[in-house]
């Protein structure tokens, strides 16, 4: 099917397509932000196979070579909303800062990755892209009642989360060595 698909058969591209589309669409809710994010991603990775399919080269690589552009296209999207949030005016903070910020940052990120989806999609929308509760909830397709009581799981599930997980200091200040 691949090979007819690259040679341009209208009815093997199409059944690619039609078979692909599920598996690639729940892959793309899991990791997109919203489900319109997810559609669009799956509608871009469509039409690169449409458009790309001549180019593969081994015919068992079409599953990761979907994959690949659908977690492209979620990143992109969610880089593309974070990239358009107004920067807060900061004071010019030394290297040490930085790196005990991105070092939080790492904790933070692991912590709502180890969330279920259903309460990971509500934090994201509601804390880092800062979504109303109402739309939230409509977007996902759920009352607000059970999206206030999914965001205030996950709130509660990254809080202890990362009280539970030791904090990163950067040396020099513990005296080990007796000196």
């Amino acid at each position: 099917m691949i090979v007819g698909a690259q040679h341009g058969d209208l009815e093997s591209i199409t059944a690619l397509v039609s078979g692909s589309h599920p598996n690639v669409r729940r892959f793309a809710r899991s990791l997109c932000a919203t489900p319109e994010d997810a559609e669009d991603a799956v509608q871009e990775a469509l039409i690169i196979l449409y458009r790309k399919i001549g180019m593969l080269r081994a015919t068992g690589a079409l599953a990761s070579w979907m994959f690949r552009i659908v977690r492209n296209e979620c990143l992109r999207r969610a880089r593309k909303i974070r990239d358009s949030a107004p920067l807060p005016d900061a004071a010019v903070r030394s290297a040490e800062d930085e790196v005990i910020q991105r070092l939080e940052a790492g904790r933070v990120a692991a912590a709502i990755a180890e969330l279920p989806d259903d309460q990971r999609r509500v934090l994201i929308m509601r804390d880092v892209q800062g979504y109303s509760g109402r739309m939230a909830a409509d977007v996902l397709g759920i009352t607000t009642a059970a999206m206030k009581s999914r965001l205030h799981r996950a709130r509660a599930t990254v809080q202890q989360a990362l009280s539970s997980t030791p904090e990163v200091t950067l040396g020099g200040d513990d005296d080990r060595n007796g000196d």
